[in-house]
């Protein structure tokens, strides 16, 4: 009897170190900000498709370095409710019009790489505000947040802007994790001031989209592996992988919200669309670009694209 008590014990103990060891190496894998996403390298995901213009992107890009060059921003901050200092690019355009978008971006991006959106809302008379999410570019952070801890320091984000401009009439855009972002904000008790919301290729929730790249990386089933992920997450970042919802969120929401993605988008894939466009009970659109891939959509059809963006962030702000 002792003998067996002792194997059981063994086993118990080998059995918590391995569930340690696979919910830290996951964990690493995906949310610890400072080890390299060798996954991204390569991955087919994420090549370019076909539907994508060289010479439209040419000019884009040209356009993009043109802006750049005439418009440099200037930086600004907050601390974080968890006291990290996060940084963001501000592009004051000194009018009068009231009018404010903050632009998020992806999945291990920065601001630096969102001047394609930054210039367009610009143009259109926008202040624009680009932060560095937390663990990304600028900002500090050990973790990434995958827009459910971003949510709250977007909140602080929108204040900045209202003590600023206490007129300001603003709208959220975001693209992959920034689209998740600004769903998961959207959920959040927002200042009258956030009149429209824009996501792109956003995830239905956390748990969906890790899920969903377990099986599809490593062909591993949701337990105990997620489960292992979910503990690591809760004990070294602070926040659970089961309520990072984008479309718990959403259906809370009281802000108008276009929804976009490409309906070649396998990596996150082109079905949570539906998932967070069926959950949203306001006024809605959705717009999809045939032949995109993730984060393509602007690329493939920029006149498309855009026409759809300004035909619905204009009949919420003037």
């Amino acid at each position: 009897m002792k003998k067996f008590s002792i194997i059981s014990s063994v086993i118990i103990i080998i059995l918590v170190i391995a569930y340690g060891l696979v919910g830290n190496y996951f964990y690493n894998f995906a949310l610890n900000a400072n080890t390299e996403k060798e996954f991204l390298t390569g991955n087919p995901h994420l090549a370019q498709s076909e539907a994508v213009s060289a010479e439209v992107a040419k000019t884009s890009e040209l356009a993009d370095v043109a802006f750049s060059k005439k418009h440099p921003p200037i930086t600004t901050s907050i601390v974080s409710s968890d006291k990290l200092s996060l940084k963001g690019h501000l592009y004051d355009n000194n009018n009068s019009d009231h009018k404010w978008v903050i632009v998020d971006h992806g999945y291990t991006s920065n601001n630096t790489l969102m001047v394609r959106w930054i210039r367009n809302f610009y143009e259109k008379g926008y202040n624009v505000l680009a932060p560095d999410l937390r663990g990304h570019g600028e900002s500090e952070g050990d973790y990434i947040g995958m827009g459910w801890d971003d949510r709250k320091d977007m909140l602080l984000w929108i204040k900045t802007i209202t003590d600023k401009d206490p007129k300001a009439e603003i709208a959220l855009f975001g693209i992959s994790m920034g689209g998740a972002t600004v769903m998961m904000t959207s959920g959040e008790k927002l200042p009258s001031n956030v009149k429209v919301i824009v996501e792109d290729c956003g995830y239905s929730s956390v748990m969906d989209v890790f899920t969903y790249q377990l099986d599809d990386l490593f062909n591993l089933p949701k337990f105990p592996v997620m489960n292992a992920a979910n503990t690591i997450t809760k004990i070294r970042a602070g926040y659970d992988l089961n309520e990072a919802s984008a479309v718990k969120q959403v259906a809370k929401s009281k802000t108008p919200m276009l929804f976009i993605h490409g309906d070649k988008d396998t990596f996150v894939p082109y079905e949570m669309l539906d998932d967070v466009y069926n959950a949203a009970n306001v006024d809605k659109e959705k717009l999809i670009i045939p032949g995109a891939g993730h984060g393509e959509a602007e690329k493939v059809d920029p006149e498309k694209y855009w026409k759809t963006v300004w035909g619905f962030v204009n009949k919420y702000i003037d």
